[in-house]
């Protein structure tokens, strides 16, 4: 069995595979507080002590060193196992990235996942704190990508920025001219990110200048999925699926 974890900036992912079979699936809180014994102690609570003996790799992936440094002293500590710890040098396939170790390891997950799963070429869409974009071509290199602000950042930046605007709940709105502030505000952060996502998926397809199938993940995904026509399928596993393969074939 494969520990795989994804650190992100608002939620810890993690899930446990056998195979290729995810058996447990887990999200907490991104905390950079929490000390090293609370995230072992969580960590084995959640796995469980009938399943911890089974385990026989931890693959980590982090954008959040903060959170992910006392993650990994307390797997250490309570698991008994040092965790893998996903970076470009260790991942056996083509990075046609400027500066590799630039690429956040869920990214690099996602290619990984996107090319033992699907027909390429291919796009991964993960809708989180940012909405990040990776492309992978026919021969099974990563391109590159794109970061937009994520849904959550649309949400938050008005308030914050401005005096008189507040924050409101991410979802469609009934018709896209609103009769006051609150709808305005839901029709335009909807509409904002939607078109976003609409025309970047494009302008990947136009560059690529072939068919390319759409993979899209991430927490917020079910918000925008069935407006999005680019979309081609939703995978909420997608991240966790790549780390696992990571253990098992690359690492």
């Amino acid at each position: 069995m494969n520990l795989v974890i994804d650190v992100g900036n608002t939620t810890v992912k993690a899930g446990i595979f056998e195979g290729e079979n995810l058996v447990l699936k887990g999200e907490f809180a991104t905390q950079s507080r929490k000390e090293v014994d609370e995230w072992g102690i969580l960590i084995c609570s959640w796995v469980g002590k009938f399943i911890r003996g089974r385990i026989k790799k931890v693959v980590l992936a982090s954008v959040v060193p903060s959170v992910s440094n006392s993650l990994k002293v307390g797997i250490e500590k309570y698991l008994r196992l040092s965790p893998i710890e996903v970076i470009p040098e260790k991942v056996e396939i083509p990075l046609l990235y400027d500066d590799p170790k630039q690429l956040g390891a869920d990214r690099i997950a996602n290619a990984i996942a996107l090319i033992k799963l699907y027909k390429l070429p291919a796009i991964a869409v993960d809708f989180g704190t940012a909405t990040t974009f990776d492309v992978v071509s026919q021969k099974g290199e990563y391109l590159g990508g794109v970061i937009a602000p994520g849904v959550m950042t649309f949400l938050e930046s008005l308030p914050r920025r401005t005096e008189r605007l507040f924050s409101v709940e991410f979802k469609k709105p009934n018709r896209v001219i609103g009769t006051n502030t609150t709808d305005n505000l839901i029709s335009g952060i909807f509409y904002s990110c939607l078109g976003a996502v609409k025309e970047i998926i494009r302008g990947i397809k136009g560059e690529l200048g072939k068919e390319v199938r759409v993979i899209a993940t991430g927490g917020l995904v079910d918000l925008i999925k069935d407006e999005c026509d680019e979309i081609d399928e939703v995978n909420p596993i997608l991240t966790l699926q790549g780390l696992n393969f990571i253990g098992e074939n690359w690492i």
